[in-house]
């Protein structure tokens, strides 16, 4: 089997994870102090945000030089250092592809403008980061695409040179030793060359999954990936599990797995990420079937709630209040119970949760500052744009780790680039020793997944479909199932009794005669089988 089945990806976005040297902002050297504790947790893979030079207009998603190392977090030299220190410990490196777009400030976009993609006349595609996707260049006296920022102009991947120059870089850093690539919006690459219009300017059926995007991965992968013992997953927005069956089917010679986005839209309205409207547990559990039902055999899942994108999500499906360390040990053995490689995103594994600034001067993210200037614009009111950015805001993720008790949560001795959480005194990396801490569970979770065959291997099936509070289900081989209840309510609920023992639970044990009483937000994963995966852990219960 290859090993990044069995592995569990933690996510580090390191602007905010742990600065060394006091400006306030994360560095390599604040990671490589942090290595030990990540060892502790149990997890496989550390996934870098992107740590390359940059001007910082979108944090470092816009890349002026692919070998360079961003100053503000380090050096060549620390960077291998820290490399050195994640393979000294078992763990392995994945590092973030940012090639759908580059900086402006790239030496390309003066010495090769053929590697990106210019227009005597724009349509009236509109950047993800609001207004048009074009911008007027007065040198060229044309336009660029820019999907996102317009300081990050989109790659002409049409050209095989620019192609063959990245598939030189991602070499290089494969060869300096790391074990993978999470590719960024890499399905965005390929563009209808025609650039017809969009329906109200959504340019997305033009470009997501292009025309010729499986060709392009597919040369990726001949040129590059099959060389090498590595991992990758690539961002996919707008992708399905059509789609997914081709990025990552056995035999298509493409990644190994995808990032859908399905799961995290199901909390918005028609009008987009902004539109609030609460989750329907059903709407979830029918998606989460879906991918894991139709992945089965044909592909694999990368399993995820969290990432520096996404809100936190004991406040997003949880009870960030008086239930939050159940809903976070919850939420997480929903997910680590299901087929597909699991992420941790940085702090999830303390159940941080997200802040609420009072100002808009308070945030930091581009696409919340864009949207917030634009509506304002239109006239909507502060107050109802502060309610969505207090629920989808990027920099949710983004507040610093919180390390301890101490000022700005251990992050840091200086000032930090965005504040942090004020809930820090409590919610924080000191508290993990506490029997019963989120950091605990997720440590016994990360374990189970190597010892339990059938979380790896088991086919999937959906229980109690209709039932709007409880998520339920089975894995199953022919030697071993799992049956998990999770309760996504504060409402307590009766629950037949499974087959098996109780292998985790997220409350501390208690006799289920006749029926299983689960409590507010609890979780209870039973064990069944003839091997010993699992069985002698599972016969007095697990809690946490």
């Amino acid at each position: 089997m290859e090993w990044w089945k069995k592995a569990v990806v933690y996510q580090i976005y390191p602007r905010s994870f742990m600065d060394s040297d006091g400006d306030g902002i994360g560095d390599l050297q604040g990671i490589i102090s942090k290595l030990d504790y990540l060892k502790e947790l149990g997890v496989d893979v550390l996934w870098l945000s992107p740590i390359y030079d940059s001007p910082n207009d979108d944090n470092g998603y816009d890349i002026r030089d692919y070998r360079k190392i961003m100053q503000e977090f380090g050096t060549m030299d620390d960077f291998d250092r820290m490399l050195d220190g994640i393979h000294e410990r078992g763990m392995r490196l994945v590092m973030d592809l940012v090639v759908n777009h580059t900086s402006d400030e790239h030496r390309w976009f003066t010495e090769r403008p053929d590697y990106y993609i210019w227009k005597g006349q724009p349509n009236n595609w509109r950047s993800f980061f609001s207004g048009s996707a074009w911008q007027f260049d007065e040198t060229r006296q044309q336009y660029y695409l820019h999907l996102f920022s317009r300081k990050q102009p989109d790659l002409n991947w049409e050209n095989e040179e620019l192609r063959h120059e990245v598939y030189k870089m991602m070499r290089w850093w494969l060869d300096k030793g790391v074990d993978g690539f999470r590719m960024d919006v890499i399905n965005m690459i390929s563009k209808d060359q025609s650039f017809p219009d969009g329906i109200d300017g959504d340019g997305t059926p033009h470009f997501f999954n292009g025309p010729r995007v499986h060709e392009f991965l597919q040369e990726m992968n001949k040129n590059v990936l099959s060389d090498y013992d590595i991992v990758t997953v690539g961002e996919m927005p707008g992708a399905g599990t059509e789609d997914a069956k081709l990025y990552t089917g056995p035999g298509r010679n493409e990644l190994n797995m995808i990032f859908t986005f399905e799961h995290m839209n199901l909390d918005q309205g028609p009008g987009g990420k902004w539109e609030l409207q609460p989750l329907r547990l059903t709407d979830l559990k029918e998606n989460l079937e879906k991918w894991q039902v139709e992945l089965y055999g044909n592909g694999w899942n990368s399993l995820y709630w969290n990432n520096h994108d996404q809100p936190r999500i004991v406040s997003r499906f949880g009870n960030d209040g008086e239930y939050r360390k159940q809903s976070a040990k919850m939420l997480a053995t929903c997910l680590h119970f299901l087929q597909g490689t699991p992420y941790i995103y940085q702090g999830e594994e303390l159940g941080m949760t997200n802040v609420a600034f009072a100002s808009i001067d308070e945030y930091r993210d581009i696409e919340t500052l864009n949207m917030y200037k634009e509506k304002r614009a239109q006239g909507m009111q502060h107050e109802n744009l502060m309610e969505a950015i207090h629920a989808k805001g990027r920099d949710n993720a983004r507040t610093p780790m919180q390390w301890d008790a101490s000022e700005n949560a251990g992050f840091t001795k200086g000032n930090p680039w965005i504040p942090v959480n004020p809930n820090y005194p409590e919610i924080n990396a000191g508290n993990r020793e506490e029997t019963d801490s989120v950091f605990r569970y997720y440590q016994k979770l990360i374990a189970l997944r190597k010892e339990v065959e059938v979380i790896t291997e088991g086919d999937f099936k959906l229980l109690f479909r209709e039932d709007e509070e409880v998520f339920a289900y089975t894995r199953q081989t022919a030697d071993e199932q799992l049956t998990v209840y999770c309760n996504f309510s504060a409402t307590p609920r009766e629950l037949p009794v499974p087959k098996g023992c109780v292998l985790i639970g997220n409350y501390p044990p208690q006799e289920n005669q006749g029926a299983v009483q689960l409590r507010p937000y609890e979780a209870l994963c039973f064990f069944d089988g003839n091997k010993n995966g699992g069985m002698d852990r599972g016969k007095d219960g697990e809690n946490g």
